[in-house]
C-alpha cells in the first residue's frame, strides 16, 4: 500500500501586507532607494544583501540574523526580502514568539515543526503522463445512488493535442471530477498523471480564448506525443514527510490493534526516518534540498528554554536560516530574572548577525504613502499627501496609512474624485494615534479603572 504525499501550503494571512516584497531592491550589486517593494532602509537592506551572499556561499552555518528597530520600520519586510533574494522557491515560515505557548503541543514540538516546515525538498521523478491542449470535453452523467433527483459524473471523453499529435481519451469519474473542480475549459493545457490520476492545469494554450482579466497564465503548446514519460518536479517540506510517515505508523497500529491513536507530537524516530529518506534521495540525485527561512517576530517573547532549543537547532545538519526580530531594548529574558539586550541571552546574541532598522524620514514616508495610495487606487491631492506625510513623521507611518481608506470613503461620499486635506483632517479627528491615546489616558487617569 502506497501513501500519497501532497504538498500542503501554509497560509500566512497576517503577512499579506508584505506580499509586494519581491527582493531587496538590488540592481547591479547596488541597493536602490526604491526597489522590489522597498522604500528607504538602504543601510539595512545592504546589510541583508551581505547576509544573502554569505548564505549562498555556504558560510552562514551555525549563525542567525536579528533585526532590531522601532515598530513599523520594515523588519518583517526585510526578512521576507532575504527569502526572496535566496530564490522564489525558498520556503518562508513566519511566526510570533508568543505563538510557542500552545496548549496543544510542547514548545519544543512547536518550534521543531516550524523549523522543518522551513526546509523544502524538490523531488525529480520520471512519470508517465498525458499532456496537451484540451480540444473538447464530453462529460457523462448517471443517476446518483443515494438521491434520485441528482446526477453524478460517471466519466468523460476528452480530446488532447500537442504540436505533433492528437488523441481522444476516455477517463474515469475520479479524473472527470477533478477536471470539473479545476474549471478546465477548451483551450487549457493540462497534464494527467497516469499512476495517480492527478490533474494539473499548466495554463491557457494558444488556441484558447483570451480574456482582459487573465486568471490562467499563457502556456506554450507541448511538443511530441500526448502520452509520454516526463520529468516531474514535486515540492515538499520535511514536515510534510514527517506527517506522512507518522500517519503510516497510525494505519499500521489501526490494522494491528483496531484503533489509530491521534498523533499530537511526532516521535523522534519518525523524524530520523524522514532524514534518512531525504539523505538517500538527495545522494541518489533524485532530489534537491531547499533550505528556507524561519522568521520569528517578537523574539523577546521566547523563553530561555526556547533559545536553548534554537541554538542547538542552528548547528544541526538540516537547519533553515533563522531570522528574529524585536523592538525591545533592555528587557528580561523570559523565564529568568536576568535582563539582557533585546531580552535575548548573551550566548544566543553571540550567534546572531544584528541588523538595525531606523525610523523613516519624511521623504521615505511620502513615497510609501504615494505607493500605498496607488495600490488601493486612491487619488491624493498634494495638500492631503503633505498632511499625511506630516502625520507619519509626528505620529507613525502605520497611523498615516490607516487614515487612507477612511479618508477615501469620506471623499467619495462628498462626491470628490480625490482625497483632499479636509477629508484627512476629518478622519484624523475621529481616529486617534497611539501617541494621542496615551495622552488622552493620562489626562483622565483618575477616571480610568485600575
Amino acid at each position: 500500500m502506497s501513501i500519497k504525499i501532497e504538498e500542503v501550503k501554509t497560509q500566512f494571512e497576517r503577512f499579506a501586507a508584505h506580499s509586494h516584497i519581491k527582493g531587496l531592491g538590488v540592481r547591479d550589486g547596488k541597493v536602490e532607494f526604491i526597489g522590489d517593494g522597498f522604500v528607504g532602509q538602504v543601510e539595512a537592506r545592504e546589510a541583508a544583501y551581505i547576509v544573502v551572499k554569505m548564505i549562498k556561499e555556504g558560510k552562514f552555518a551555525g549563525k542567525g540574523v536579528l533585526i532590531v528597530g522601532p515598530p513599523g520600520t520594515g523588519k518583517t519586510a526585510l526578512a521576507l526580502g532575504i527569502a526572496r533574494e535566496l530564490g522564489s522557491e525558498t520556503p518562508f515560515v513566519a511566526l510570533s514568539g508568543g505563538e510557542i505557548y500552545s496548549l496543544e503541543v510542547k514548545k519544543s514540538e512547536f518550534l521543531m515543526r516550524a523549523l522543518r516546515r522551513a526546509i523544502g525538498i524538490k523531488v525529480r521523478e520520471w512519470r508517465k503522463v498525458y499532456e496537451g491542449e484540451v480540444r473538447s470535453i464530453e462529460l457523462r452523467y448517471g443517476k446518483h445512488p443515494y438521491n434520485p433527483y441528482l446526477q453524478r459524473v460517471m466519466g468523460a471523453t476528452i480530446k488532447l493535442r500537442t504540436r505533433d499529435e492528437e488523441k481522444v481519451l476516455r477517463i474515469p469519474a475520479e479524473i472527470a471530477q477533478q477536471i470539473i473542480e479545476l474549471g478546465v475549459e477548451e483551450g487549457d493545457i493540462i497534464m494527467i498523471d497516469e499512476e495517480t490520476g492527478a490533474v494539473s492545469v499548466l495554463g491557457r494554450g494558444e488556441g484558447g480564448e483570451q480574456y482582459d482579466v487573465a486568471i490562467k497564465r499563457r502556456a506554450e503548446l507541448p511538443k511530441g506525443p500526448v502520452y509520454k514519460e516526463k520529468e516531474i518536479v514535486r515540492f515538499f517540506t520535511l514536515h510534510d514527510i514527517d506527517v506522512s510517515l507518522a500517519r503510516q505508523r497510525g494505519l499500521i497500529s489501526a490494522m494491528i490493534f483496531g484503533f489509530a491513536e491521534e498523533v499530537k507530537e511526532i516521535p523522534d524516530e519518525v523524524r530520523r526516518q524522514s532524514d534518512e529518506i531525504v539523505k538517500k534521495t538527495v545522494e541518489e540525485g533524485k532530489a534537491e534540498l531547499v533550505p528556507g527561512v524561519l522568521f520569528i517576530d517578537d523574539a523577546h517573547l521566547l523563553d530561555i528554554e526556547s533559545f536553548s532549543f534554537l541554538m542547538r537547532a542552528m548547528e544541526t545538519e538540516f537547519a533553515p536560516i533563522i531570522i528574529m526580530a524585536t523592538n525591545r531594548g533592555i528587557a528580561k529574558i523570559r523565564g529568568t530574572d536576568v535582563e539582557a539586550p533585546h531580552g535575548i541571552p548573551q550566548d544566543m546574541l553571540d550567534r546572531l548577525v544584528i541588523i538595525k532598522t531606523r525610523p523613516y524620514t519624511a521623504e521615505e514616508i511620502r513615497e510609501i504613502i504615494t505607493i500605498k495610495a496607488k495600490e488601493q487606487n486612491i487619488s491624493l491631492s498634494k495638500d492631503a499627501l503633505e498632511l499625511l506625510t506630516k502625520i507619519g513623521v509626528e505620529h507613525s507611518l502605520r497611523y498615516a496609512l490607516q487614515l487612507l481608506t477612511p479618508a477615501y470613503i469620506i471623499a467619495k461620499e462628498r462626491g470628490k474624485a480625490s482625497v483632499t486635506k479636509d477629508e484627512v483632517e476629518y478622519v484624523k479627528s475621529h481616529f486617534i494615534s497611539v501617541k494621542e491615546s496615551v495622552e488622552y489616558v493620562k489626562s483622565l487617569e483618575e477616571k480610568f479603572l485600575r
